[in-house]
Formats: structure tokens, C-alpha cells, sequence
């Protein structure tokens, strides 16, 4: 276990690392001690200093829960990150590529809360919570560097949430099959990944149900008007300046984005 003030340290360096777009070592290099508690400890300092400059935490991500991320990021139990308010972009946005470090963008489902979920929750509290999912995507920005990275980098460095873009159609849970969503991601016009839902642990709502479990552990728990991002059901796709990426989520429409 860490000392609190080096969870301070290594807060101000993720928070001066996400200022100056840099990348640095990983954390478990520095400090090979570190444990999970530690990392959400900084995790939750670094969120502190966030708040502090004016953002404001308008819902959660959760990360590593398809086989297909996990086999990707050799990481192999969920973990989860805080989403601000200014992250969250509608579909057509065009970003700055160099705003970002480790470019990448996943697939998901975000369910918007009409109720609070606390734990022990089941997946039938979570879906009688949700007023609607809308297709997703997720834009990677890692400060940490990627090779050896463990879930200790992860959790410390927000999960490396990046951005959120949503568009398409929302849908209410009873009106689809929530397992059998499935998406293709393109990449310039070129199918890059594909993947469907059901990949999130089984459903995507059982990822919601893990986090208010993890969340009540830290004194924490999902609040009504939340964002929630499920988890990724294709691997990370890079992507350069000047890529254009679209989703096509079938029925329930697209999402698209620019990096420029």
C-alpha cells in the first residue's frame, strides 16, 4: 500500500500529464507495491483536482469486460473511470488528434440512469433504472505507457477515458434484445472491427450491476441522470490524424467522429 502523499504525487502527474499530452512510465515500474485499492485511491485524487478546475462527474465507464478487451490489453478483471461533463460529445464532433495520447476508440453501449442503483444490484435493478441505452463510442488516451501496462496503470490513469460520443437511436430496454446489439466500426470507410453486445460479461447490463457493486466498496454509488458507459464489445481501434470513424449500429443507427 501506498503512502498518501505519494498518491498525491502520482495524482498531479496524471493531471499534469493530461495538461502537457505527454506519456509517462508505468506506475507499477515506479512503484511495484501498488495495489488496486491504491490505484482507485488515485484514481479518485486525481478526479479531486479535476472537480477542482470546474468539471463535473456526470457518469461512470466501465472497462475489461469482453474477452476481446482483455485479450487486447493482457488485463483480465473489469475495472472502471469517472466521465466529466466535458468529455461527453455528440456524434459528428471533430476532434483535435494531438488533444489526446494513445489514440484509440471502442465500440460500446451507454445506458442513461433514470434511477439511482446501489449495491447489491442485480440485473434486473439495473434495467428497471435505465430510462434508455444509445449507441457509442469510447476515445482511448492512455498517460501511461501501454507495454506491461497491468490494471493498476489502468485504474490510475481514469480508465484512460478520453471521450464519449453518442448518437444513433436511443432505444428503451424492452424495446431490443440488449444482448444481440451488435455494431461494425469503419475506419475510413474500411470495416476495421465488428462485435455484438453479448460479449459484455453476457450483457451489458450485468456490467452496470458489477459497478454498483465496486462503487459501494469505495462509499459510492450510481446516481439518477447517469451516463454509463457498459464496456467495449470490439478491441481498440488506432486511429491517426485525419481518420474519420463510424459505427453502424444497425436498427438503432450510427455514430461518427473525426480526428483532425
Amino acid at each position: 500500500m501506498l503512502e498518501t502523499e505519494q498518491i498525491a504525487t502520482i495524482a498531479d502527474d496524471l493531471y499534469a500529464a493530461q495538461k502537457a499530452r505527454t506519456v509517462l512510465p508505468r506506475l507499477t515500474t515506479q512503484y511495484p507495491g501498488m495495489v488496486v485499492e491504491d490505484a482507485y485511491a488515485v484514481q479518485a485524487e486525481w478526479g479531486r483536482r479535476r472537480r477542482a478546475d470546474g468539471r463535473r462527474v456526470v457518469g461512470h465507464k466501465i472497462g475489461l469486460t469482453s474477452k476481446v478487451m482483455q485479450a487486447a490489453t493482457g488485463i483480465t478483471e473489469p475495472d472502471y473511470g469517472v466521465i466529466f461533463d466535458d468529455q461527453i460529445h455528440e456524434s459528428g464532433v471533430v476532434f483535435e488528434h494531438a488533444a489526446f495520447s494513445n489514440v484509440r476508440v471502442e465500440v460500446e453501449l451507454a445506458f442513461v440512469l433514470r434511477e439511482p442503483v446501489s449495491a447489491p444490484a442485480t440485473i434486473f435493478d439495473v434495467l428497471r433504472a435505465t430510462e434508455y441505452v444509445v449507441p457509442a463510442l469510447e476515445v482511448l488516451n492512455s498517460h501511461l505507457e501501454l507495454e506491461g501496462r497491468t490494471i493498476v496503470d489502468t485504474i490510475s490513469d481514469n480508465a484512460a477515458l478520453g471521450a464519449v460520443v453518442y448518437g444513433g437511436r436511443p432505444v428503451a430496454v424492452d424495446e431490443v434484445d440488449l444482448r444481440w446489439i451488435s455494431a461494425v466500426l469503419y475506419r475510413n470507410e474500411t470495416i476495421e472491427e465488428s462485435g455484438v453486445s453479448a460479449a459484455v460479461l453476457g450483457h451489458p447490463a450485468l456490467g452496470v450491476a458489477w459497478l454498483a457493486g465496486k462503487l459501494a466498496q469505495h462509499g459510492e454509488a450510481l446516481a439518477a441522470g447517469e451516463l454509463i458507459l457498459a464496456g467495449s464489445f470490439t478491441r481498440p481501434m488506432w486511429v491517426q490524424k485525419g481518420d474519420t470513424v463510424h459505427a453502424d449500429f444497425g436498427p438503432l443507427g450510427a455514430v461518427t467522429c473525426r480526428f483532425a
